[in-house]
Order: C-alpha cells, then structure tokens, then sequence
C-alpha cells in the first residue's frame, strides 16, 4: 500500500493512532523499528539537528534533504512539519511536489506567518495568517496534489496566539472546508482543556490531530474518548538525543577514557545495522560475485625470472615495478577491488622482498628445480573454498576478472582467442568451440593445452588465470595427487594438470580478446604500464 495511502487510512481509522518525531533517517529507522505506525517530521527537530533556529533559518531545499534520506531509510508514511508552507501558495504547490516526488506521504502547514516563530516562544504574540489567504494555501495544496491520498493538515494556531475557542472553530471549519484532509488543533496549556472544549463542540465532523507536548499528564485514553483521531509525540527523539549525548560527552571530557561510558551506549554492530548493513550484505552477494562469499585467490610468484638481466639478480620477478608498483601488488589489489581479501602468495626467489600485509605467504623452497604446479599444490594444501589463481607475471583488465567470477562452472580458464603464435613456452590451448564474435555467450570446454601445436590447432593462450569452485577444488586436489604418483611433480605445469583433467572433467573456457599482458622480459615490462 502506498504511504500516502497508509497515513489517510491512520486519519480516518476509528482507532487512535500515534505518530513519533524523527529528524532525520537514522531517528526515522528507530521509529519504525519500534513499532510506529508512522512518523512526524518534526520542524524544530530539523532545525535543531541541523543546529538553527526552528524560525525558517533552515531552507525548505534543506529541510526536504532531510526528509528524503527519512522516508529512504523507512518504509512508513511521513508527516512534515512544513511550518507556514515556506510562502505564499505558488511556494506551497512546488513544495507539495517536491513531497510527493520523494515519497512523503503529506505535509501540515500552520496558519501563521512566514517566517514562522515556534509555537511555544512568545505564544501570544505571534500573528496569524488571514484566513482566506490560508485557505487558498490549502487549495493550492490539494490542487497540486497528482496523488489524490497525499495527506494536507491545517494546523490552527488560535489557542497559541491567544484568541480564543470561537476563533479556533471558525479557523477550522473554514480549513475543513477549502480541502485539508484533517485539522492539527495545538495548545501551549499545561492542561488539555482548550482541546476538550473544542473537540466537545466540534463533534467529530472532520479528523483532529493533537499534540500533547505541554499537557503530557493527561491520559491518553481522554484523547480516544474526545473524539482525537491521532495523537504526535512531537519533538522527544531529540530531546532525549541531546541530554544523552551532553551526558556522554560530558563523562567522556571528564575522564579522558571511554572504559566507563562504552557499556552503556549503542554498539557500533547496532549502528550498522540500523544503517542496513545486512541488506547490503545481501545485495552484495547478489550483484558482485564475491562479496558475501568464501572466495580466496592463489598467486603463483615463486620463479626468478630469466630474461631481466641486472633487474632480477636479487629482486623476484613479480616484484618487479609497473608505474612504481610491484606487480604482484597490482594484482592484490585487483583482487581487493572485487572483494577477494582471503590471498595466498607462492614466494620462492628472493622471499624476503615479498612484504605485504595481509596476505599468506606460502614457500616454495625447491624454486630452482619446480614449475608452477610444484607451487600450486603447495598453496592448495588449506584451501578449503573455491579460489582464483594466478600466473604471478600477468596483469590484465578487471573485467577479466569479473568475467571470471561471474562462472559457476567447476574449472573456468581464462583464454586470450587473439594470440599471436611466438616462439618459447606458452600455454596454448584448443577447444571444442573455437571463438566466433557473432556469439554473445559460447560453450566453450578445453580439449587440451600444449605449447607444441600446430598453428591450424590452436584456438588461443591460457593468460594464466582461471577459477575453481569446490568441486573443482576437491578434482584439482585429486588430480594433482595422481599426476604425482606416477610422475616428478617438480617437473610439471599446469598444461600437465589441465590435460590430465579434460580426460574426465569439464574445463570451461571463457573467451577474451587482448586486454593482458604477461611479462616475461623488459620489454613487456615497459609496456605493462597500461594495464
């Protein structure tokens, strides 16, 4: 049901109802969280959260900032406290607008003069509004209204002002009559005797709301039998939000710790979660592929390097600099970006330059005489969830990476369908499916991965990144276990791996076209920059 819906439907309930003051949306959050039915956007809440005046210092563009990260936050309706309608009624009409744009489900404007003077600071000595001139207000209002249930209360200032009961039925019937869906009757008495006269002699023929600030002894259940359709708690969020806070600040100035305050005020767990940090957990986990999720990444970076000369002599390949930062940390980072913050780094050569924080080093101690399965699998001994993997020497477009993560298959590998055959090892692959641009998505399965294929066989390069689920994780294991049995697992590669793999297993293949490089000499070095 709508809001505004829900709050005409509040109005005209035989019920008595409750409307809370919030001023702003985590105060808003509470109220519904409570059990509030619907909030009041209180104007001296506003004003005083935002730290002026409740005098119109604050704009009404100020004022409906405020109000629309309120009705953002919550999902009941909103009643603003628009003061006199911030001028005359074309200034009412935008505003009711810009209201209904945000979601705010009515507005109550009070028969006085702009700027308005609160209610309760020289009561009887604030003028009122001219009662056609107010009426046209209200008329304007409605008028502007595209949602026939947005919600428009005349508030009557008459007993404030001083003038009296006549004056205050005669201000209401006139209001009732030009179109406001309800009346706000106020009195500043410590007693309710001005709302019990005029609800005796008003006879229910339109809903009144009440706010009790200055008669709080009353009975609540005096309002129900009058005839009050409902009642606003109007400006005790805040107030009770100032004492404590001078109470926690005041104890926090005098004992220069906090050991004394902590237990007695919100958590930051409570906080989070008033802000909604659950929901973004959930949406998370539902639009980037790794939040919310087990995912680690593994990056093999044990090797030397052997085409750098003087540049590797002492320091590692993957620590090389690309625009003054290692590589190996422009890949960390680029796991960070999608959220994958569980890393394990294979350092081997030169160990002691890998030093980043956060990250779980594995050693391959035999680096001299291993290939990069050798180091696979002695980063896959923990692993216990589905993982990225990683040549140590590569860098490419993120959204590779993303590509990557956004597959549920066992085993996805990463293939570059336009690579130009070259002389030396590299990880050359053909498929069942070879790469057509015509096709928006393809089911592509690897066949097999050699670096001895003949150029009519071979359908792209393996870039040296690729995915595994846990089944995929629970066959990689298996396989590696196998291949080790019968063979040196120092002296294979993960072409080994895949070929073993394809013999009883689905390998996906994921199709790019350029944006990566691998660095295996300077020169490659030199042009990494872009990536």
């Amino acid at each position: 049901m709508k809001k505004t819906t829900l709050l005409k439907n509040m109005l005209t309930s035989n019920n008595l109802e409750f409307l809370m003051e919030a001023h702003n949306g985590l105060s808003a959050k509470i109220v519904e969280n409570t059990g509030f039915k619907g909030i009041w956007a209180s104007g001296l809440s506003i004003s005083a959260a935002l730290g002026v005046r409740d005098n119109n210092e604050a704009s009404w563009t100020q004022v409906l900032e405020v109000i629309e990260f309120m009705s953002d936050a919550t999902n009941i309706p909103i009643l603003l406290d628009g003061d006199t309608g911030y001028g005359n009624f074309n200034n009412m009409r935008r505003l009711v607008r810009k209201l209904e744009q945000r979601g705010i489900a009515g507005v109550c404007i009070e028969d006085k003069l702009f700027p308005k003077t609160n209610s309760f600071i020289g009561g009887e000595s604030q003028p009122l509004a001219d009662i056609e001139e107010f009426c046209g207000k209200i008329k304007a209002a409605k008028d502007a209204c595209t949602d026939p249930d947005f919600v428009v209360v005349a508030r009557v200032e008459a007993f404030i002002a001083g003038w009296g009961l006549d004056e205050a039925l005669k201000r209401a019937e006139a209001y009732r009559k030009a179109g406001a869906d309800a009346i706000l009757m106020h009195s500043k008495k410590s007693n309710a005797n001005e709302i019990m006269a005029f609800m005796k002699v008003w006879q229910n023929r339109h809903p009144v709301i009440i706010v009790p600030t200055k008669y709080y002894s009353t009975p609540t259940e005096h309002f129900k039998d009058w005839g009050v359709s409902t009642v606003i708690w109007a400006n005790h969020n805040i107030r009770s939000a100032i004492a404590s806070m001078e109470k926690t600040t005041q104890q926090i100035f005098d004992d220069q710790s906090l050991v004394n305050i902590e237990g007695n005020i919100a958590s930051v767990s409570h906080v989070f979660e008033l802000q909604g940090a659950d929901e973004l957990k959930i949406a998370e986990k539902k639009y980037l592929p790794t939040y919310g999720q087990d995912i680690q990444a593994i990056i093999l970076a044990a090797s030397k390097g052997e085409n750098f000369g003087e540049l590797t002599r002492e320091l590692p390949k993957a620590m090389l600099p690309v625009n003054g930062k290692p590589i190996v940390n422009r890949l960390i980072s680029g796991f960070n970006d999608v959220g994958i913050k569980d890393i394990t780094v294979v350092r081997g050569f030169g160990k002691q330059h890998f030093n980043q924080e956060n990250i779980n080093f594995v050693e391959n101690e035999e680096f001299e005489y291993s290939k990069e399965l050798y180091s696979l699998s002695l980063a896959l001994e923990n692993m216990k969830n589905e993982a990225v993997i990683s040549y140590g020497d590569i860098l490419f477009k993120s959204y590779i990476l993303n590509e990557l993560l956004n597959s549920k298959d066992e085993i996805t590998i990463i293939v570059d369908a336009d690579t130009e055959i070259e002389v030396g090892y590299k990880d050359y692959v053909v498929t069942n499916n070879p790469y057509d641009k015509k096709q928006f998505e393809q089911e592509v399965s690897l066949q097999r991965m050699s670096s001895e294929l003949t150029t009519n066989d071979i359908n792209g390069e393996f870039i040296g990144l690729w995915k595994i689920n846990k089944n995929g994780l629970e066959k990689v294991k298996l396989a590696i276990n196998k291949l080790s049995k019968n063979q040196d697992i120092k002296k294979l590669r993960l072409s080994d791996l895949f070929n073993h793999l394809v013999t009883n297993t689905d390998v996906t293949v994921k199709y790019i076209r350029g944006s990566w490089t691998d660095i295996d000499n300077i020169i490659e070095l030199q042009k990494a920059g872009e990536f």
